[in-house]
């Protein structure tokens, strides 16, 4: 981080008090830029639990974006940036831009979700007679379980029908009278392992081969009267957290070759749900030190934010956010501590720190806008941080 930044996050925490979560909405623009860049065919759905703030809702609705939700309150969220469009407008977009990506799904809220006729996920039986029976104006994507290996968060163990039953289960929900529009897939969030879309793609390429051979019609019809399948390849695109993470340069262009090699002759719409990717290097932390205590000759700093509030993606998300101080001097590993009674809110014990620090004195951290703040608690009364965007408006 050069001076001018630190200069503004210094700043911002003394106008706003601290703990400060600053939402760059430059960097927002910039990663949905590269994305489309690099896969001009992939129309972006982002993953709003990745960080639902309005305020980047709104930002990526600006770019073009599409909305993956997982909750009935996602849902709500990008419908009240699309409120005051008028009512035709208003429903192509919610049938056009918003998949519900979770596919386990309370039937109050599949009541909830059928008027406005969604695209929605599934994966099994039981779920397709829920949806049969409260949501049977929704549009189905079938979700298969892909290879995970090399990915931060593992998903494949609770999401996804076993390839071998896809066709079966598309058969299953056209008896049903359902309409099925396509497939998807999720190779694990923070995927390091780019063979597992290869694998992906390949293993969805042979479902619509099969289903097609059986003649179960898969997709929907476009505006040109044409039928179109839907292959949603989920998320999983790496954040640039460290050097050491592969380019996403390198896996597009490993995914445009799949593309042309598996779906050249097929009239296939692909769509992606990248959240991460997205938001994760968009945000950084200012937070103060409210203790300094030496324990065991090792010198522990006590912050007025932790895991319970921004570093929860320490626990849910398995990442580590590098703290970094404004002070220069000689640095020493040193431990850090959230301002909770538990012993669980410990941020780091290996964190490279200047030891003479005082309390008052401000630390940051960087690429911490995914998983973050989307799972702030008030935990032991202590609130989650202050939000502010910077670069909003365009």
């Amino acid at each position: 981080m050069n001076s001018a930044q630190k200069k503004l996050l210094l700043k911002l925490a003394a106008e706003h008090g601290t703990p400060v979560f600053i939402i760059d909405h430059d960097k927002i623009r910039e990663n949905y830029r590269e994305f489309k860049k690099r896969l001009p065919e992939v129309q972006i759905y982002f993953a709003i639990k990745a960080n639902s703030h309005p305020e980047i809702v709104k930002t990526m609705y600006d770019l073009g974006a599409s909305f993956d939700v997982a909750s009935f309150p996602e849902f709500m969220t990008v419908h009240e940036n699309i409120k005051n469009l008028p009512d035709k407008e208003r429903q192509d977009f919610i049938w056009d831009k918003i998949i519900y990506a979770n596919t386990i799904k309370p039937v109050e809220t599949l009541k909830e979700l059928n008027p406005y006729k969604p695209l929605v996920t599934f994966d099994n039986s039981a779920e397709l007679r829920k949806i049969k029976e409260h949501a049977p104006d929704a549009g189905l994507v079938l979700r298969i379980r892909v290879p995970n290996t090399g990915s931060v968060v593992e998903l494949s163990s609770k999401f996804g029908a076993h390839p071998g039953e896809a066709v079966d289960l598309i058969a299953e929900a056209i008896s049903y009278g359902l309409g099925v529009e396509g497939i998807s897939f999720h190779v694990g969030s923070q995927c390091c392992n780019f063979d597992n879309y290869v694998q992906s793609l390949t293993l969805a390429s042979n479902i619509f081969k099969e289903a097609d051979l059986r003649n179960y019609p898969i997709g929907f019809i476009d505006k040109q009267g044409k039928r179109k399948k839907v292959l949603d390849i989920g998320g999983g695109f790496p954040a640039e957290y460290s050097k050491e993470v592969q380019s996403f340069t390198s896996l597009a262009k490993k995914l445009n070759a799949e593309f042309k090699r598996l779906f050249k002759n097929d009239n296939v719409q692909i769509i992606a749900e990248p959240g991460r990717f997205m938001v994760a290097t968009a945000c950084t932390l200012v937070t103060k030190i409210v203790g300094k205590a030496i324990r065991d000759g090792k010198t522990c700093y006590y912050l007025n934010d932790g895991v319970y509030h921004t570093f929860s993606g320490q626990v849910f998300d398995h990442q580590h956010y590098s703290l970094h101080a404004f002070k220069d001097g000689e640095t020493k590993v040193c431990s850090t501590f959230g301002p909770t009674c538990d012993a669980f809110d410990t941020i780091s014990l290996t964190d490279e720190l200047p030891e003479d620090l005082e309390i008052h004195d401000l630390l940051y951290a960087e690429n911490i806008g995914a998983y973050s703040i989307a799972s702030s608690t008030y935990f032991n009364g202590f609130p989650p941080t202050k939000v502010v965007h910077v670069n909003k408006k365009r």
